[in-house]
C-alpha cells in the first residue's frame, strides 16, 4: 500500500492531475500484480500524459 501511495504522491506532484483518477489508475496496476513504486510512477505518467 505504500508503493502506491508514493506514486500517486509523485504523479499528482509532477503533473497536477486530479488525485482520484490517478489513485485508480495506479490502484488497477497494483492489482495486477505491480509493487514497486518507481515501475507504478512510470506507468502512471505514461497513462497521464495521454489523457
Amino acid at each position: 500500500m505504500e508503493a502506491q501511495k508514493t506514486a500517486v504522491d509523485a504523479i499528482v506532484a509532477l503533473t497536477g492531475c486530479d488525485r482520484d483518477a490517478v489513485a485508480g489508475f495506479i490502484r488497477r496496476i497494483y492489482q495486477t500484480g505491480v509493487r514497486d513504486p518507481k515501475r507504478l510512477t512510470f506507468k502512471g505518467l505514461q497513462e497521464m500524459s495521454r489523457g
